[in-house]
């Protein structure tokens, strides 16, 4: 079902902006030995990384990401490579850029851009996360399972669900997004994904009227 033939309620709208605002960590951004931009469909973690790159707030960034079904077509040499070469074109120096070309997944993304580090010789004890603003939540579980050593910070751009929506342009979409975020955040930790994360009862109850509302396309088991 598009955008156009799925009519959003305001109740499902106040439910997909609860979740929004549960998927965001909440930290206070600092200085990180490293950052490590998580490939996604979403160009601007690798505009944010450069900004907050400018910002001195880490000296390399590792950009991680291969190709993945809903990213294939925008980015066919894979996230990390396109990732890189926006944040070159924004004035990020190409020394201070570590590629993962290879992800599959959000593990994967941890694990593999913690080996590429050590293989550079470098062993940080801070990594700056970011992502886009609603998987903060299930990159900071999982990173505590995969590299449970070093100090998270996550880190997205600074959007309102409104002007997120916007940016996408497609309502329905979006919110199928949210809703398989937060699918992922409570089932994974029972796989030995991510850790365990706290939430909310009416978090969780925003989650199944979403679900029961049809808004399941990215849902696991679909």
């Amino acid at each position: 079902m598009t955008d156009e033939q799925t009519t959003i309620t305001d109740k499902q709208w106040l439910a997909a902006q609860l979740i929004w605002d549960y998927h965001q960590m909440g930290h206070s951004i600092r200085p990180c030995d490293v950052a490590i931009g998580l490939g996604s469909h979403d160009l601007g973690v690798a505009a944010f990384a450069a900004k907050l790159y400018h910002q001195s707030l880490f000296k390399t960034l590792v950009f991680s990401g291969g190709n993945s079904p809903t990213t294939a077509g925008r980015f066919p040499r894979g996230e990390a490579v396109h990732f890189r070469e926006h944040a070159l074109e924004l004035g990020v120096p190409d020394e201070a850029i570590v590629l993962e070309p290879h992800a599959g997944n959000t593990g994967q993304n941890i694990s593999f851009s913690r080996d590429v580090l050590a293989e550079a010789g470098i062993n940080p004890s801070s990594v700056l996360l970011i992502s886009k603003p609603y998987m903060e939540r299930r990159s900071y579980a999982t990173a505590r399972k995969v590299w449970p050593e070093v100090d998270i910070v996550c880190a997205s751009e600074p959007l309102a669900f409104d002007e997120y929506v916007a940016a996408i342009g497609d309502r329905k979409l979006v919110i199928d997004m949210l809703v398989g975020d937060l699918q992922r955040v409570i089932e994974y930790p029972k796989q030995g994904f991510a850790i365990e994360q706290d939430v909310p009862e009416d978090v969780y109850a925003a989650y199944h009227s979403l679900l029961h509302g049809g808004f399941d396309s990215r849902v696991m088991g679909k």
